[in-house]
């Protein structure tokens, strides 16, 4: 007698791996801890990249910018993703709320320069300063890169003029990320500067979908 096998349709070559890829993207997404690993009181470290607002490009030194006041620094998986437009909807309209404290707002991903160019416009509203971490380099020394993929999870610290990480949180759900660190820059300001902790929800165990 003889035996046939039949080949499952979704284990036809080439879609076996890609489909195995979809499924562990999704698993890393909904699955993965979200944490941001750079405790408070640290040193955040410094870095120069390539930025753009409004689709003007150019350099932006994170010293330099906190020679004039603290730094909020939100990392983001991708532009043009659902989560991520919200999220810089919101930073976009928080915007007047950053400089009266005094803060400087910029976020990182690993999108190349000519895709911030466009996302500066249309969902930074002109606002938004985006910066781009092509290699994930950034990310990763802020302990703010998903496993295995080249793209940031999505953590915003705020950095204090001597350079020390007052805040800090991770949350896949862009919900959250303006309002605590407009507190956290609140009480920083409220302090006068003293390195106190602050005091403010911690990142959730796990990421929301």
């Amino acid at each position: 007698m003889r035996y046939f096998y039949r080949r499952s349709r979704w284990c036809m070559p080439g879609l076996c791996l890609p489909l195995a890829g979809v499924l562990a993207f999704a698993g890393f997404v909904c699955f993965s801890p979200a944490r941001a690993a750079l405790p408070v009181g640290s040193q955040a470290p410094m870095f120069d990249t390539q930025a753009t607002r409004n689709g003007s490009e150019f350099s932006f030194h994170l010293a330099d910018a906190l020679r004039k006041g603290p730094v909020v620094v939100y990392f983001y998986p991708a532009a043009f993703t659902r989560g991520c437009t919200m999220e810089a909807h919101d930073f976009a309209a928080a915007m007047d709320q950053y400089t009266a404290l005094g803060a400087t707002v910029i976020g990182v991903s690993t999108d190349d320069l000519p895709t911030l160019d466009r996302f500066s416009v249309s969902e930074g509203h002109g606002r938004l300063m985006v910066a781009t971490d092509p290699k994930g380099q950034i990310a990763r020394q802020y302990d703010s890169r998903l496993p295995l993929l080249n793209r940031a999870n999505r953590t915003s610290y705020v950095i204090a003029p001597d350079g020390k990480v007052i805040y800090a949180y991770s949350a896949l759900s862009p919900d959250g990320h303006v309002a605590h660190t407009l507190d956290a820059l609140r009480q920083w300001r409220a302090a006068q500067g003293q390195a106190s902790r602050v005091t403010l929800p911690q990142s959730p165990a796990t990421a929301a979908p």
